[in-house]
């Protein structure tokens, strides 16, 4: 069975979404009959490269919100992915454009590193001090070494807009024609649909369901979940 995850590593929803899916993996009777492919979706396409700002200001700026609320809502977030055993940093990160990072997780896939730089990009931005997005690509070039990509290789990629950037997109397009508006998204066999970062019993339940079915994609029974989107990153009513 194959399950397909969109999401963007500037999306904290998809950072504890993933740890609570895997919860849900490690347990499954057939997990090694499952592959997981991670694929590609950018929350702020139209950022430009170098664009950075703190997290709490763009929160402010795009969706309204002041500052308490912004603040308030990262501590929520701090407090979710702490419960999955995630270090969260709720103060201090920024946020930008991720284009390359998602170029370069193409090149890793095609590398079969592709997990590796994911967890490692995903540690980077929500956890550790320096940026992901503005200390040049070469902080990137570290990152991607620490997953064991070759250096020059990925300085190449980065020098190279193109490189990669059509597998970009038509995860994107593929995302939007499976009718996702928002991230992490999975889907599970191309048989089930689910949004948000469900807890894991209801991604047990959904992995249970699609293992011994085969229809059209519809919804698996998730309940309403943390996702990010357009209009930001929204909390569960019961938060």
């Amino acid at each position: 069975m194959r399950v397909e995850i969109w999401s963007d590593i500037a999306c904290p929803w998809c950072y504890v979404g993933k740890a609570r899916f895997e919860k849900a993996l490690a347990a499954f009777p057939h997990r090694d009959q499952v592959e997981v492919v991670h694929r590609s979706f950018e929350l702020d396409p139209d950022r430009a490269k170098g664009d950075a700002q703190p997290v709490i200001t763009m929160l402010t700026r795009k969706y309204g919100m002041s500052e308490a609320q912004a603040e308030a809502g990262e501590d929520n977030l701090g407090a979710q992915a702490a419960a999955e055993g995630l270090p969260y940093r709720t103060r201090g990160r920024d946020h930008g454009n991720t284009f390359d990072l998602h170029r370069l997780l193409h090149l890793a896939r095609e590398q079969g590193r592709h997990d590796e730089l994911l967890a490692i990009l995903y540690r980077a931005n929500f956890a550790e001090e320096r940026s992901v997005f503005t200390e040049g690509d070469e902080r990137l070039v570290e990152l991607a070494a620490e997953a064991g990509l070759d250096a020059g290789r990925v300085r190449a990629v980065l020098a190279d807009p193109d490189a990669y950037a059509d597998d970009v997109r038509a995860d994107e397009r593929e995302a939007a024609r499976l009718g996702a508006t928002g991230v992490p998204f999975f889907v599970l066999d191309r048989t089930y649909g689910l949004s948000g970062a469900q807890s894991p019993e209801v991604f047990t339940r959904a992995l249970h369901q699609a293992w011994g079915e085969r229809a059209p994609l519809e919804p698996a029974g998730g309940e309403d979940a943390g996702a990010c989107g357009p209009d930001g990153c929204a909390l569960p009513p019961h938060s």
